[in-house]
């Protein structure tokens, strides 16, 4: 679009306001955006399936199926779909119609929006760090079991290997079986003793070595990432078209194996089983809010990111709303491709679901899940196939993660880093896999739950929230809304308008939900969760931390302007504390105090 070519931005603090307001600058300093020079998506459908495929991912399959049996479910759905229609997809449309207005990066996209919350951009980045130092560890994982799954007799499926210890009981195919609470099934056994190898680390005080063959898993997955991403959007908008199918079809034919085993109703009854007074609780609202917020994604800088390729006309709308329904309705047929599974090994072991049902998190992926497959006809093509759809599942959410940072960076700095994405990308991939390699110990398990708790949890959605607030308060709504009309034809209604500026910050304040920390019996020292608040600190600390430079720098005629703002935003803030206390308790509060 011809008026994109060069926006006018003052010099003030915040977005760009009437002339006559004596607080801005009346010296416009012009700045070009490269709009013909950017890359752009091939086809429309390289940018829809890169988007779903960094929304859905390993999260939908293992952690929605567990929160809608654990929070009454079907009735689960109510919540769960109220959260989204007024907190998430708003968030996710105003995300992918701020990168398509804007044409930049999580970083330099605060120069025309407003200057003063820039922090946020660094700080977005650094937590995609944290990331990507926990979440390709779990894909090495899976490609470790992936290799493991080229046997005739699957390696977790007997107590007869190396690893087993006395306290392996398998009861597949096997009557009077008698299971104990120090019973370890095969699955669970090959999975802590062989791929983690957790009994040969005391905890995080003594993490031991680092494994060579999940280390060499690790490198791998890197190399397709980099390979993936190192041309820009021009090939990962091609990868992504196997990445993102496939999955689709793994979980359709799981979904129709599923169904034909015995004993498969009693869990999909337990999965959808409405229990309506579970509705009065708070608990159950509350992860709902989390499990939508952390499904769709938004404050991770990818939307920002994906959508900045687009072309300035695209359909922005129409977009968000046909990837949330695919995002969400994925998680919800996810629950019959688990429940299906669990309804068959209560029927084996002759208990009820619920009995079965007790894993959650990488646990259900790791050894449920593997351990049913291991006991199925054809367990070799289905472990196969399970295992390639994590795997493509775990990519595409990491394709979107590092192009979040290369987008802001490159953005940010285009005159160093312009001509040289190759060598860039390199360097960060190079970081990444250093930054993964104590994942990758005996004790890393413990450093990836330590780095997902602390590293993306709380300041992420602080994060959002501060986002949500500049655009629709600083920056304003109106201005917003004109800059949807310039791109769609049309202004966003009275619906969007409300959530932006009320509910959807409202929604953040509830989104987030402590549970007790803990791994395989493992408690979590005390200063392994002081390492974790300064862990959550080291990101979002750049915000004020940018506040302050500014005022520093900020010619004396505009400071009283940038205190004006501070003080608008503490307020805000205070709000936003007070609301978290109300819902978590003072502990809740010392967290956010603490970032």
């Amino acid at each position: 679009m011809p008026h994109q070519e060069q926006v006018m931005v003052h010099g003030n603090l915040c977005a760009p306001g009437p002339p006559n307001n004596a607080g801005y600058n009346s010296n416009p300093v012009p700045v070009i955006i490269q709009t013909e020079s950017r890359d752009k998506w091939s086809k429309k459908m390289d940018f829809l399936l890169s988007v779903i495929g960094f929304a859905v991912d390993l999260g939908n399959v293992w952690r929605f199926p567990y929160i809608c049996y654990q929070n009454g479910g079907g009735a689960f759905l109510i919540p769960y779909v109220l959260m989204a229609v007024f907190g998430g997809v708003p968030l996710f449309y105003m995300e992918l119609a701020l990168g398509q207005f804007h044409r930049t990066g999580a970083i330099s996209i605060w120069k025309h929006i407003c200057p003063i919350f820039k922090g946020i951009g660094f700080a977005i980045c650094i937590i995609a760090l944290y990331v990507s130092f926990y979440y390709n560890t779990i894909i090495a994982w899976a490609l470790f079991y992936f290799y493991s799954s080229f046997s005739s007799t699957l390696p977790w499926t007997s107590c007869d290997n190396a690893w087993n210890t006395e306290n392996c009981t398998n009861y597949f195919g096997k009557d009077n079986v008698t299971w104990t609470n120090y019973s370890r099934s095969p699955a669970e056994e090959f999975y802590t003793r062989n791929v983690l190898a957790v009994h040969e680390s005391s905890g995080l005080g003594d993490v031991g070595y680092i494994r060579w063959q999940l280390m060499l898993c690790l490198f791998l997955i890197f190399t397709i990432v980099y390979f993936s991403l190192w041309k820009g959007v021009k090939t990962s908008g091609k990868v992504v078209w196997v990445t993102a199918t496939l999955p689709y079809v793994v979980l359709l034919i799981l979904m129709i194996r599923g169904a034909t085993l015995p004993g498969a109703w009693k869990g999909v009854v337990f999965y959808l089983n409405p229990k309506w007074e579970k509705l009065k609780e708070t608990s159950v609202w509350v992860d709902a809010a989390a499990q939508i917020f952390f499904s769709l994604g938004p404050g991770f800088g990818v939307l920002l990111a994906l959508s900045s390729y687009n072309p300035f006309n695209n359909n922005c709308y129409r977009d968000a709303i046909v990837t949330s329904l695919v995002n969400c309705l994925t998680s919800f047929v996810s629950g019959f491709v688990i429940f299906t599974v669990l309804g068959y090994m209560a029927e084996q072991r002759n208990v009820n679901v619920e009995d079965v049902a007790r894993d959650k998190g990488p646990s259900l992926l790791f050894i449920t899940y593997p351990e049913a497959i291991a006991n199925m006809v054809g367990s070799t093509f289905f472990a196969v196939i399970f295992f390639v759809m994590m795997i493509t599942l775990g990519l595409d959410s990491t394709f979107g993660g590092l192009e979040a940072i290369i987008t802001a960076v490159m953005d940010e700095y285009p005159d160093t880093l312009s001509h040289r994405r190759e060598l860039f990308v390199l360097g960060l991939v190079v970081v990444c896999f250093l930054g993964s390699l104590s994942t990758l110990t005996n004790g890393g398990a413990y450093v990836v739950k330590l780095l997902e708790e602390f590293g993306v949890g709380s300041p992420i959605i602080a994060i959002v929230f501060l986002e949500a607030t500049a655009v629709s308060w600083f920056y304003g709504i109106n201005r917003f809304s004109n800059d949807i009309k310039s791109m769609l034809g049309y202004t966003p209604g009275l619906f969007w308008k409300v959530c932006w500026v009320a509910i959807s910050p409202a929604f953040l304040a509830v989104s987030l939900n402590k549970d007790p920390l803990t791994l395989f019996d493992y408690e979590f020292p005390d200063w392994s969760i002081t390492v974790g608040y300064i862990i959550g600190a080291s990101s979002f600390m750049w915000i004020p931390i940018y506040m302050v430079y500014k005022l520093v720098w900020t010619p004396g005629s505009l400071k009283q302007t940038l205190i004006d703002e501070l003080a608008v935003l503490w307020i805000i803030m205070i709000f936003f504390v007070s609301c978290l206390d109300s819902h978590f308790g003072t502990h809740s509060l010392q967290r956010i105090q603490v970032m």
